[in-house]
């Protein structure tokens, strides 16, 4: 069996091993989408910055992956009473990805998703 925490550390080591470790780049903020200049609707790499160093990076890329998560935090959770404290969402999920996309000028759709967690006794968060 294996546990979450233990999860992120095997995916990582076969990442490595697939590409390269020269090839990963960690704790690196994208803030941007290149554009390619000879297909408008096209994105060619993306522009970020190091959260550790001081240093900047400009990606060129044949194509590009936004895994970003969504967005929560956007509505009032529907808990009441006494589990209104209770409920879990993803801080880090802020909708940065729909805004990236948005600005290269992708069509945004299927906005009706949003995160539900699941319930158990006395709260609601991830479990199971």
């Amino acid at each position: 069996m294996i546990h979450g925490e233990s999860f992120k550390p095997i995916i990582a080591e076969a990442a490595k091993m697939a590409v390269g470790e020269e090839n990963i780049y960690e704790r690196v903020f994208i803030f941007e989408l290149l554009k390619d200049k000879n297909d408008p609707n096209a994105v060619a790499g993306a522009v970020g910055f190091s959260v550790r160093e001081p240093k900047f990076y400009v990606f060129k890329a044949k194509a590009v992956l936004l895994a970003t998560g969504g967005a929560t935090l956007l509505f009032r959770p529907r808990s009441t009473g006494e589990a209104a404290g209770r409920t879990w969402y993803a801080i880090f999920d802020t909708g940065s990805g729909y805004y990236m996309g948005l600005k290269a000028g992708a069509m945004l759709t299927q906005f009706e998703h949003r995160f539900i967690p699941f319930r158990f006794k006395d709260g609601y968060g991830p479990v199971g």
